[in-house]
């Protein structure tokens, strides 16, 4: 069956600079599926998907991720250790010898879009050397039908040219590879790294920018979905705070698993067409919405087979723990058409603190949720030598600050702004650890996460009085008393711990971790942020 994009149009790249290619224009998943295969390029697994090994890099590399300085950026951007400076004259060089390095060379074009709400529609087109790059693209974009393409006009192009390596000295870069953004150009150049994340990054740091700076509207690193009675719940997470698992609930409808924008009308829209969710230890048990959507037309990445088989072994991280699958978003069943919905009404921040010392759940003040919005906490877990279980603070500013080109108060502004107008709730929701840190004490049950979010969509955790609700002795927050279906004991962290002194000594380290973390942000929050801080207390 052709599948809706494909189109009969041929184009050329000439404009490009690239001169002579053998281009395929928007080929069918079927086809590009096939060509891998025939190329030796990829391996069918039992479940029909293509699986791929995408070489030196199997993550991105914030390190080498740069955004020209120019006039349109120069004085916007939050320039440092994030956002690296490129200069033009460099990616102007840069842009030339890529552009000859794919002419005359068989290379894969997708049209597509970004932005399900047509009002921001961002036509793009992605040129890449590998076929399933652009199997990607088809699946983690919005795919335009037949006929939007026959008069396609690309606002953003993306050049990825795997095989082509930077020399650093020469072209401006740091090593062989790099991503840059040329927001002047609206061009994307991807070289020496076959990691398709740095295509889909690309677009959402460019929506980062542009979004907020000329169209009013937040973008965010999120999931959302919507209930029937049309209120839209959004959930923020670093990866691990079960953002994914949380956010695919069977009574509700799925808008998108990542990248989000909240307008000023209160849409909330996805930017893409597809998922890119994480596979280590993947199972049908416990993730059964992402596990069924790995059939043909997805695309793994980096996994393994269980020897002798063409049966992914999802547990095998012998390449990296970071093996991926993408895949269009109707391999989900339960999703809302087009990705879009109105009247935000729950945002919910997760994180998994294995401090063990956040509630479960906790109501936030505005200030407050600009405070953990700009934060972005969630913790890792060091080593488990001879038993020693030490966990160690994260922090990534707005839940995603390798791909926020402004600084990050500039979006928990609009955040607070919008949250105030909408009358939103927000919630902070641990799905770490309980009764002790990490080595001590255990996960929180998934079930009792579910429960206290279902509580918080139907309303069912009352007002924030002394009469329903605790305020937390070291972060301030509102920790509710009771929640249908779940052990009140449950709703205490300290009461958990079975050891006040322990509970607290590990609660002042945390929030001073958070104090220290939020000193760069400090001179450019406003007081109500500033208030929404762990207060200082003596210990």
């Amino acid at each position: 069956m052709m599948s809706q994009n494909t189109s009969t149009k041929s184009i050329s790249l000439n404009n490009y600079g690239i001169k002579d290619a053998v281009v395929h224009y928007n080929l069918s998943p079927e086809k590009l599926h096939k060509i891998c295969l025939d190329k030796n390029l990829g391996l069918e697994v039992d479940s029909g998907a293509l699986a791929v090994n995408t070489g030196e890099f199997t993550g991105r590399s914030p390190k080498d991720r740069f955004i020209v300085k120019d006039e349109t950026t120069a004085d916007q951007v939050w320039w440092g250790d994030i956002n690296l400076p490129f200069e033009e004259e460099k990616f102007e060089k840069l842009y030339a010898k890529i552009a000859k390095h794919l002419s005359e060379k068989e290379l894969y074009v997708r049209d597509a879009y970004a932005c399900a709400d047509v009002r921001y529609k961002m036509n793009i087109r992605v040129v890449t050397e590998l076929p399933w790059v652009n199997l990607f693209a088809h699946n983690m974009f919005l795919r335009p039908t037949a006929e939007e393409l026959e008069n396609f006009v690309p606002e953003w192009t993306i050049l990825q040219a795997p095989s082509f390596m930077a020399v650093a000295d020469q072209d401006g870069t740091r090593q062989h590879n790099f991503a840059i953004l040329s927001f002047k150009k609206k061009t994307i150049l991807i070289g020496g790294t076959g990691y398709t994340g740095e295509v889909k990054k690309g677009i959402f740091s460019a929506l980062n920018f542009i979004l907020p700076v000329y169209k009013d509207t937040l973008p965010m690193h999120c999931s959302s979905n919507v209930g029937e009675n049309g209120e839209t719940a959004i959930f923020f997470g670093l990866s691990g705070t079960g953002k994914t698992t949380l956010s695919a609930d069977p009574k509700r409808k799925l808008i998108g698993d990542d990248e989000h924008g909240w307008t000023k009308d209160n849409v909330i829209f996805n930017f893409e067409g597809g998922c890119y969710a994480k596979t280590i230890n993947l199972s049908e048990e416990n993730e059964p919405d992402i596990f069924r959507a790995i059939k043909k037309g997805a695309l793994l990445e980096n996994v393994i087979l269980k020897e002798g088989t063409n049966e992914v072994d999802f547990d095998d991280v012998s390449i990296t723990q970071n093996t991926r699958v993408s895949y269009p978003i109707h391999h989900i069943k339960n999703i809302q058409v087009p990705s879009l919905a109105k009247n935000p009404k729950n945002i919910f921040f997760l994180t998994a603190d294995a401090f063990g010392v956040l509630p479960p759940i906790s109501k936030l003040t505005p200030g407050q949720a600009a405070y953990h919005f700009i934060s972005g906490y969630t913790a890792k877990v060091a080593g488990t030598e001879a038993g020693v279980n030490e966990p160690l603070p994260s922090f990534s500013a707005c839940f995603g600050a390798p791909f926020m080109p402004l600084h990050p108060t500039k979006y928990a502004e609009m955040l607070s702004k919008k949250m105030q107008e909408a009358n939103v709730n927000v919630w902070l929701v641990n799905t770490g650890w309980t009764g002790g840190p990490y080595g001590v004490g255990t996960r929180m049950k998934l079930k009792y996460t579910r429960a206290m979010i279902t509580a918080a969509l139907n309303d069912e955790l009352g007002e924030v009085n002394p009469e329903n609700y605790h305020i937390h002795s070291v972060f301030g927050v509102a920790q509710p008393r009771e929640c249908p279906n779940v052990p009140s004991e449950i709703l205490s962290p300290r009461a958990t711990w079975n050891n006040d002194e322990g509970y607290y000594k590990q609660a002042h380290k945390l929030a001073d971790a958070f104090r220290e973390n939020f000193k760069q942000f400090e001179e450019f929050a406003s007081d109500e942020i500033m208030a929404g801080a762990p207060p200082i207390i003596e210990k």
